[in-house]
């Protein structure tokens, strides 16, 4: 099976050569790092936070943790959790065959890993429908195929977020990476406060920020429902600190924090999003 793109042209650019120009220019652009990353073999990131709105609003910030993710090296498999922004599929969904595509070439899905996770936490489902036209997942693909091509990874998108499921599905990570001796990175997709003035979006989210840099899970649930934040992807920042901590992480590192009215002028009505590293 291979899935096809479905928001090349809209998320990012279709044409290749543009898409790599695109890419570049998140990576140079002000709100971005400022430079093209360079390849290195560290390996001490367990987990990160990317946005996954368009890449003319959110591509800079995302491409601070794709600096950080060539920088520390690739690992065997990437796993990227996301939230359900149309309503197909199960609560919590995954695949485990075929790859996806995107206008910079193929990645497969690591079959091996996805069924192990599955047979350790009874909540994941294999269902491709919810995969077929979620941007959330698909936008980190770019980013990753352009440093290099040669990764696997396993989608795993949330319509159940509550702090369960996601303890869950951290814990199920940990387990099979542990078992099957594979070294993986998790991947958190999520923006952060959505259509607020930015003085709002900003005041909030450093809330919610600050208890992810307390590596505390519980603390950002409490928060975002306390505050009533319209962050889309709380649950996969969970399950990510959950599995993270798990591997090992005992800090988290905010790379950068920007909104659409950072990259458009206008800030009374923004979307906000949020670059981090668990190392």
């Amino acid at each position: 099976m291979i899935r096809k793109p479905a928001v090349a042209g809209l998320f990012y650019e279709l044409d290749p050569d543009s898409l790599r120009k695109q890419i570049e220019w998140c990576f140079k652009h002000n709100l971005g790092p400022g430079s093209i990353p360079e390849m290195g073999n560290k390996r001490d990131i367990k987990g990160v936070i990317a946005p996954h709105a368009g890449y003319e609003y959110s591509g800079p910030v995302a491409a601070h943790t794709y600096h950080k993710i060539a920088e520390d090296g690739f690992p065997e498999t990437f796993i990227i959790l996301c939230p359900n922004h149309t309503g197909l599929g199960s609560g919590v969904s995954t695949m485990n065959n075929g790859s996806w595509e995107t206008p910079l070439g193929l990645s497969d899905i690591d079959g091996e890993f996805a069924d192990l996770m599955i047979e350790n936490a009874n909540i994941i489902d294999l269902n491709s429908t919810a995969h077929l036209k979620e941007h959330s997942a698909e936008v980190q693909l770019p980013f990753l195929q352009y440093i290099n091509p040669d990764f696997k990874f396993v989608p795993v998108t949330m319509w159940m977020q509550d702090i369960e499921t996601s303890r869950e599905i951290g814990n199920s990570i940990e387990k099979t990476a542990h078992e099957l001796g594979r070294d993986v990175v998790v991947i958190a997709s999520t923006d952060f406060t959505h259509y607020k003035p930015q003085n709002v979006a900003h005041n909030q989210d450093m809330q919610v920020i600050d208890a992810i840099k307390e590596m505390d899970e519980n603390l950002m649930m409490s928060r975002v429902a306390e505050l009533n934040v319209s962050m889309c992807g709380y649950g996969p920042v969970a399950a990510t600190l959950v599995a993270t901590k798990k591997m090992g992480a005992t800090n988290c590192e905010v790379l950068k924090y920007a909104t659409s009215g950072d990259a458009t002028g206008d800030k009374s009505s923004v979307v906000a999003y949020a670059s981090a590293v668990f190392i």
